[in-house]
């Protein structure tokens, strides 16, 4: 070995395992917004389908689609109420025209191992799913 280097092994393994160790973060909390969103985007197609039942019965009789408001938001959450991971939402919005119910979900995601790199950060998953009643023929 010549003279002056020594150590540099020990600095080039020590930046290869931080290297590794931050890829790793990496993957395992990408893979973990992943499923998050997956599982939030269920809620809010769940959440919209069921709102879309919410229909104005009076308008119904008289032969329109209308949906009632009301109903509709009572639907949405009764049907976000049976997922236990709806009490990790940051925020839930329904919104609803005369025709369409539209669902907004947001929930964020902690940083697992990349938390020893950026303390505090998050990723934030926002999903938005979209229904409406249909007649059949």
């Amino acid at each position: 070995m010549r003279r002056g280097e020594s150590g540099f092994i020990t600095l080039w393994v020590l930046g290869l395992t931080v290297a590794l160790l931050f890829l790793g973060g990496l993957g395992v909390d990408l893979w973990r917004a992943i499923a998050v969103r997956r599982e939030v985007s269920a809620m809010a197609d769940a959440a919209a389908s069921a709102g879309a039942n919410g229909l104005n019965e009076s308008a119904l009789r008289g032969g329109r689609l209308e949906l009632d408001d009301a109903r509709v938001h009572q639907l949405a959450a009764e049907e976000l109420a049976e997922y236990p991971a709806a009490r990790r939402l940051d925020a839930a919005a329904v919104t609803t025209n005369d025709t369409q119910v539209t669902v907004v979900l947001r929930e964020h995601v902690d940083f697992s191992l990349l938390g020893i790199f950026m303390p505090g950060d998050r990723f934030v998953v926002q999903a938005t799913a979209t229904a409406e009643p249909r007649e059949l023929p």
